[in-house]
């Protein structure tokens, strides 16, 4: 696997913003879908200046790797192989995300269905988890201020990260949002994200290598009763806090 670029764009080379006074080191945002964490992590990063990096859409984009290649969610060997021949590219913008396969720009495709129901098995397998994690240590250490965003940063990515955070929220708060997210009203449509969600929870919290879960010195967000802007303030004055700015 050729891997991601390093931070390469102005957004994550210019000085910090919003009062941040320097920031630097790096903020990690876990927790399960539906949380809201990719919005806050943006909000968060372009507000401290920092690099920003979607773990979720690197397991993402190498799903659509084994799809295209052809494997079956079974073939453990065929998956990792699928993966480490792949050329995968991950933007470092909170602008905007920009994910490419091989050269082919996969950012909408990512998101979709077919890709959402192979995402869990594909990134069970240790041997990827060990060749995405390299990959995003890699990009990490290329940035001086990021925000990291995924399932196992805090405690397998970064374990002496600046800033632990786990975010999570009631599941049908989750459900409801994720629905506002794909544009769905029916409410049966609804209760089947919320099926999903608790499938994918069970799937990568069971799961031996790198389960979903907080790291023993993160803290803990709960969303539930917060709109985007409360939560990105309360990562924000997190983080600032964790390298001595006032808040």
């Amino acid at each position: 696997m050729k891997g991601p670029r390093p931070p390469h764009d102005s957004q994550a080379r210019r000085g910090p913003l919003d009062g941040a006074k320097g920031f630097r080191g790096q903020v990690t945002l876990d927790g399960p879908s539906g949380t809201g964490k990719s919005s806050v992590a943006r909000d968060v990063a372009t507000r401290l200046g920092a690099a920003y990096l979607d773990t979720g859409a690197m397991y993402r984009a190498a799903t659509v790797a084994v799809l295209d290649a052809g494997v079956d969610l079974d073939d453990v060997d065929g998956m990792a192989q699928a993966v480490a021949e792949a050329d995968i590219h991950i933007g470092t913008s909170a602008d905007a995300e920009v994910v490419t396969v091989d050269g082919a720009d996969v950012t909408g495709r990512i998101r979709g269905a077919e890709v959402t129901r192979a995402v869990s098995p594909v990134s069970a397998v240790p041997a990827v988890r060990r060749q995405l994690v390299q990959q995003q240590r890699d990009l990490v250490a290329a940035a001086e201020a990021v925000v990291v965003e995924g399932r196992d940063i805090g405690t397998v990515v970064l374990p002496d990260a600046t800033c632990k955070i786990y975010l999570t929220a009631a599941p049908e708060v989750r459900a409801e949002r994720r629905a506002g997210q794909l544009g769905v009203t029916d409410p049966a449509r609804i209760a089947h994200i919320a099926a999903d969600l608790r499938r994918r929870d069970e799937y990568d919290s069971s799961r031996e290598d790198s389960p979903l879960r907080p790291a023993g010195d993160a803290i803990i967000v709960d969303s539930t009763g917060l709109d985007r802007e409360a939560v990105v303030e309360r990562v924000l004055d997190l983080a600032r806090s964790a390298v001595g700015e006032p808040a």
